[in-house]
């Protein structure tokens, strides 16, 4: 596993997501309270940027047809997704949030 840097802490609204373009893979980084999640920034149904969509509580929406996702493990919480999408685990330091990533 590597650590990337992906944004500072300063960078995030708490219930928004962000967005982050890596060589790897786009991600939506979202601080919820004190908590930190980085998902893959696409809907497993209809390859739609889940960062254009709302955060509630440890979910993100799907703007284009509602598909809800649990930040904690990228699981669909209803139609019309029915596929999981990948979450990264966050590690914040000194104030940067970084995601672990598979070499």
């Amino acid at each position: 596993m590597t650590l990337v840097k992906v944004c500072s802490v300063d960078e995030l609204t708490p219930g928004e997501a962000l967005r982050v373009e890596l060589a790897e893979v786009d991600v939506a980084i979202v601080q919820v309270a004190d908590e930190f999640f980085a998902i893959e920034d696409v809907c497993s149904h209809a390859d739609f940027p889940l960062s254009d969509g709302g955060v509630k509580g440890c979910t993100i929406e799907c703007d284009l047809h509602g598909s809800r996702f649990d930040l904690r493990s990228g699981k669909p919480l209803g139609p019309p997704a029915t596929a999981p999408v990948p979450t990264y685990a966050v590690t914040v330091t000194d104030g940067h949030v970084y995601i672990e990533l598979e070499n």
